[in-house]
């Protein structure tokens, strides 16, 4: 009997040797099983660890990176904890097979990214700690496998920005810890659908401002216990540069009682106690244009900038109307920066008249005209001295008031109308078919400059075509894309000694959607019948 016991623990512990990997200690607790192997000095992931494996431990050594082979077919995971190790790389997909990971503990190693692969396949994933890491960058879809979050950790790292469009679908977290990092920005409305959330940690970034939320409406401070209510909900945002303002106003008015957080600016609330500030105080200024351009004159087909500077707190956001009456927009000849100046690129004589800047913030708005002056250029008609001056009509600057003509026939000769000197006679989905009609007889033509851009992209394409040409057709245009084009003239000007350009016309087009081509299936068989 003696021996027989002998035999049987002889054999147990051989085949614990085979599962068990060597340093590591193994738990059954059926039907479960916990692999331990933390704090063994381990340089890697042991390769012979059971994939039948439910919690494994591996904190505590000196892993430096993840291949996609160490947690292969582990589909019993749920539980695996890396922390404080040196991992700074993790292998795409590395995690892909553990579809019943539950929680993952990245913590205190030495990422600097996230990518976008690097948590596919982590679809039930419930907590990802990553906190006291090196990360500056999370890609935009990085967390787009682990919406079903309830707790993240990104805190003490040096983010600027996260993925805050993947956050607004995390319905089910309830803690997302994001203190200790530099970010400046919280998008309005992100946490608008977050019902579950109960803590936010932003704590010591360089946020000036938070997002009015009606999720903040139950913030309070935690109680000594820590223990709160499924309905209060558990704001921090102590050492950050508050901007204190009247858009921390609605902040203000809620009910705290700590007075932990102190304002930065404006300088005469700078030092002070957030919640001792009286309501009044938070003030906002209102806009002041304090630089802009009173009268510009400019020659036809030359280009006008158009100055407009202002201060006031917040900063003042800047538009420019048309002197239609129009808002002006970025298109194919008008470029509006951030720094409130709108630049016309090639002006024609429809653009006289009297801009207006308007420059806005919550406390309200300021406005200041800009008369621009087009000089007409002479238009000679059949080499004579008469001179021809049209009715320059509106100006086209604004996208709104811009049309266009994909005007085709069934045989494809396109008319081209006395009216409209550029249209386009065919487009598809890459290309667009030019045909331009220019009866002014103006000596000097050296060639025909072609200006156009997508509705997706503020650049200009140039294109440069001979004299002759009357036609042109424009490739590489993306499927199912509004396009803004213009034609211009570039010849020598007899009167100024100078190259000059003119405005031929300009046209609005669409390009055709891109289908997936159908075949027949009688091109897959090589012989027989069906």
């Amino acid at each position: 009997m003696e021996k027989l016991l002998l035999f049987l623990l002889f054999i147990g512990i051989v085949v614990r040797a085979q599962i068990c990997p060597k340093r590591c200690v193994c738990q059954i607790l059926s039907p479960n099983l916990a692999t331990l192997c933390a704090k063994k000095g381990l340089l890697f992931v042991p390769p012979n660890i059971d994939r039948r494996t439910v919690e494994l431990r591996l904190a505590d050594n000196f892993v430096t990176n993840i291949k996609r082979k160490d947690f292969a077919n582990m589909t019993s995971l749920v539980d695996l904890t890396l922390s404080r190790n040196t991992i700074s790389f993790i292998t795409p997909h590395a995690f892909a097979d553990l579809r019943n990971l539950r929680a993952l503990h990245l913590n205190s190693n030495r990422l600097t990214k996230i990518t976008n692969d690097m948590f596919s396949g982590l679809s039930n994933l419930h907590h990802l700690i990553l906190n006291n890491n090196q990360l500056t960058l999370i890609s935009s879809t990085a967390f787009d496998d682990v919406l079903a979050l309830e707790e993240l950790d990104l805190s003490y790292n040096n983010l600027e920005t996260i993925p805050w469009d993947a956050v607004e679908k995390m319905v089910s977290l309830h803690t997302l810890s994001l203190d200790h990092n530099m970010i400046d920005h919280i998008p309005k409305g992100t946490f608008s659908h977050l019902h579950k959330m109960t803590r936010l940690d932003v704590t010591s970034n360089k946020l000036q401002k938070l997002p009015p939320d009606p999720l903040f409406q139950r913030a309070q401070v935690l109680a000594t216990s820590g223990i709160i209510s499924p309905s209060t909900f558990a704001l921090s945002f102590g050492g950050n540069p508050l901007h204190c303002n009247c858009e921390l106003l609605w902040l203000r008015r809620l009910s705290r009682e700590d007075d932990l957080e102190t304002c930065a600016s404006p300088m005469l609330l700078s030092g002070r106690y957030f919640w001792s500030i009286p309501e009044e105080e938070f003030l906002c200024e209102p806009p002041l244009i304090t630089r802009h351009t009173h009268e510009l004159r400019v020659l036809e087909g030359q280009r006008a900038a158009l100055r407009c500077k202002a201060r006031g707190d917040p900063e003042p956001a800047i538009h420019w109307i048309s002197p239609e009456g129009k808002l002006i927009s970025n298109a194919t000849r008008s470029v509006v920066y951030d720094n409130g100046t709108l630049d016309i690129l090639i002006t024609t004589v429809k653009d006289t008249g009297s801009f207006t800047c308007i420059a806005s913030n919550p406390a309200g708005e300021a406005t200041q005209t800009v008369d621009l002056h087009i000089i007409k250029l002479p238009h000679l008609l059949n080499s004579t001295n008469h001179i021809h001056e049209p009715d320059p009509g509106s100006s086209d600057i604004s996208t709104s008031t811009k049309s266009g003509s994909n005007a085709s026939s069934s045989n494809g000769d396109t008319k081209v109308s006395q009216d409209k000197k550029v249209v386009v006679a065919e487009a598809t989905s890459s290309t667009a078919l030019l045909k331009f009609n220019f009866q002014r007889n103006i000596p000097g033509i050296r060639m025909f400059q072609i200006q156009y851009n997508g509705t997706y992209d503020d650049s200009l394409v140039y294109r440069m075509i001979p004299p002759t040409s009357k036609t042109f057709l424009v490739n590489n245009l993306a499927a199912g894309t509004v396009y803004d084009l213009c034609v211009l003239a570039i010849y020598d000007d007899g009167i100024t000694s100078l190259t000059a350009t003119r405005v031929v016309g300009c046209t609005q087009f669409t390009t055709e959607q891109d289908y997936v081509r159908c075949h027949f299936m009688q091109s897959q068989f090589l012989g027989g019948t069906m």
